[in-house]
């Protein structure tokens, strides 16, 4: 039985040449500080606009369902629904404004290449190939036998 510590050893052999893995540590670009911090800038700025809006169409919805009520109108229910609406639109925007800053985040620190693999070239014939595994299974298994 043939035990290798590497699953490349018995090719390195083969060829009389040595091989390694490197592991390589994944790169976090840095983006300029003025670029972070501008985007953690507009970031706050779009935040407190939407959490304005949203107070104040609150106290919007408030007025017109106190006036739909005491006027029984039909048209003063359908502003009150349309500005529900669209307060809960301005909600929905502050929910994709937290996705959006998250996934620029992430992408700042995602970039960059994770693994680096360098690859042995054998020149040859396929024939002058095989031999030389041949050659190096057979005083391999010489080797693992004694």
């Amino acid at each position: 039985m043939i035990i290798m510590s590497d699953n490349y050893e018995s090719i390195d052999n083969a060829l009389d040449i040595e091989s390694s893995i490197v592991e390589s540590k994944p790169m976090k670009p840095v983006p300029p500080k003025e670029e972070r911090d501008d985007i953690k800038k507009d970031y706050e700025y779009t935040r407190a606009n939407l959490y304005s809006l949203i107070e104040k169409g609150q106290e919007a919805i408030n007025g017109i369902m106190e006036l739909a009520g005491e006027s029984a109108s039909p048209r003063a229910y359908e502003v009150a629904g349309q500005l529900i609406k669209s307060v809960a639109d301005t909600t929905d925007k502050l929910a994709d404004l937290q996705k959006k800053v998250k996934d620029l985040e992430e992408d700042n620190t995602k970039k960059g290449p994770n693994n680096v693999t360098n690859n042995a070239l054998f020149v040859g014939s396929t024939s002058e190939l095989s031999k030389l595994l041949k050659q190096g299974f057979l005083n391999n298994t010489e080797d693992t036998t004694k």
